[in-house]
Parts: C-alpha cells; sequence; structure tokens
C-alpha cells in the first residue's frame, strides 16, 4: 500500500510538472487587454519617437484585433495622426471618413474632423505664397475646399470646442486663398481676351466668397468684362454691386491701373 502510494503521488508530482511546462509555454493570447494595451504602448512610443511608419503597422493591428472598443477608436485616430504626420494624407482622410462613419456619436468628433481639415489643407496655397506665379491644380483646390468644409463644421457644430477657435482662423485663411485664386484666374482669361471666361470666373468667386477681399477686384473684372463684350445693363449691375459693398474702392476712384492685386499685398 505504501509503495502504491508513493508511486501515486509520484505520478501526481510528474503530471504537475507537466501541466507547468505547458502552461509555461502556452502562446500568449493576442488578442488580451494586456497584449493589447502594450502595442498601444509601443505605437504610442513610436509616434513620440518620430517613427510613424512603425507606428502605422502597430495601430492598424490594434485597430482589427479590437475591434468595436474605444480602444480601437483612439487607434483609429492614431493611426490618421501618423499618416497625416507621415506625409499619407489620403490615406489619413480615409482613415478619418471610416471613423466618422462609424462613430457620428463620438465624443472625440471634433478632433477628427479637425485633423481632416489639416490633412486636406495646403499650406503652400496660402497667402503668403506669390499666388500670381503659382501654379495650383484643380486637384489641390479641392482638397482645400474639403479643408473648408471640415474646419467650418468643427467651428460651427463644436463652438465650444479647444480646436474651435483655430478652425475659424482657416476658415477665413482657406475662404480668401480661394477667393484671391479664382480672382487670378480670371484676370488669366480677361489678359487674354476670354472675356467670357473672366466674367464667369470672377462672378464665382463673388457668389461664393462674398466677404473675401478678393470680391472687390472680381467686381471689377466683371465690370471690364462685361464692357469689353459690349454688355453694358451687366457692367452697370456690376458696378452697382462694387459700389455698395466697396464705396471706398480705388477702382470707383479711376485709379485701378494702380491698385495693387489683393494678392500682391501681403
Amino acid at each position: 500500500m505504501t509503495e502504491h502510494r508513493s508511486r501515486l503521488r509520484g505520478l501526481l508530482s510528474i503530471g504537475m510538472l507537466a501541466l507547468l511546462a505547458a502552461c509555461s509555454t502556452a502562446p500568449e493570447d493576442q488578442n488580451s487587454q494586456a497584449a493589447l494595451d502594450k502595442l498601444y504602448a509601443d505605437a504610442k512610443a513610436d509616434i513620440a519617437s518620430g517613427s510613424y511608419e512603425r507606428a502605422i503597422k502597430t495601430l492598424e493591428r490594434i485597430e482589427g484585433r479590437a475591434a468595436g472598443t474605444l480602444l480601437a477608436q483612439q487607434a483609429a485616430l492614431d493611426l490618421a495622426w501618423a499618416q497625416y504626420k507621415s506625409g499619407e494624407r489620403a490615406a489619413a482622410v480615409t482613415t478619418l471618413d471610416r471613423f466618422i462613419k462609424l462613430n457620428p456619436s463620438s465624443a472625440a468628433l471634433d478632433y477628427a474632423l479637425y485633423l481632416k481639415g489639416l490633412a486636406n489643407f495646403n499650406e503652400d496655397l496660402g497667402l503668403f505664397g506669390k499666388l500670381a506665379s503659382q501654379d495650383i491644380s484643380e486637384r489641390d483646390q479641392q482638397a482645400s475646399r474639403d479643408a473648408l468644409l471640415s474646419f467650418a463644421q468643427v467651428a460651427e457644430q463644436f463652438p465650444e470646442s479647444k480646436y474651435a477657435e483655430d478652425s475659424r482662423i482657416r476658415v477665413d485663411y482657406i475662404t480668401n486663398t480661394l477667393a484671391a485664386y479664382e480672382v487670378h484666374v480670371a484676370r488669366y482669361y480677361f489678359n487674354r481676351g476670354a472675356y467670357v471666361a473672366a466674367a464667369n470666373r470672377a462672378q464665382q468667386a463673388v457668389q461664393e466668397f462674398q466677404r473675401a477681399p478678393a470680391a472687390e477686384e472680381a467686381l471689377f473684372l466683371m465690370m471690364q468684362s462685361y464692357e469689353k463684350m459690349g454688355l453694358k445693363p451687366l457692367r452697370d449691375d456690376a458696378e452697382r454691386v462694387l459700389q455698395k459693398n466697396f464705396p471706398a474702392s480705388a477702382y470707383l476712384a479711376g485709379t485701378a491701373g494702380k491698385k495693387k492685386s489683393w494678392w500682391q499685398v501681403w
């Protein structure tokens, strides 16, 4: 009996050791909270150090493994930021569009919209560049318009957001830039005798950007274009609008030839 018990204890000991050994070599659950938290900490460290490409890969894994959780939402926002910082602006916009669609009531919606505006915003198309000498593509203009919509949404829907004030500044900045570009194109057409195109482009600037400084010159270009085409009633209408909105305009004082274009003032 004693020998039997000794053998039994030996077998149990061996079994326990085998079980412990098996437990020690079992693979860690990659979807466990601890594993996800570690991945996220690694991604944040990579972002902080500027290792955006590595952070992007890690955050994409987190998004897939933690789908439907708050961690996945945060990972998506960090992913968009990393993509934006690494120059992958189109990818950042795609990530943010997905986030906005899946999380329309998120507390971070204002940040998502603001970041989308930044991703679409082209700093090179601005008041401080030589707009008249730039070759600005329509694609770049569309991105600026998309940025304008995002920033306007933040300013209007989230007026108390910490991103609202900067969004309002950017709305004015982009509005003035887009208006100046439309006037630049209208002047280009006018100087080449394409008066219909010049009038249409100037009219577009006035209709879309009524409060922008460039609207003054746009109205004057409309006057000039209609006069060249012999359309006196339309020319007079444009002059009346110019007088009403810019009563002190140098264009009305007969000094238009000496007046600087809006973009040349900057």
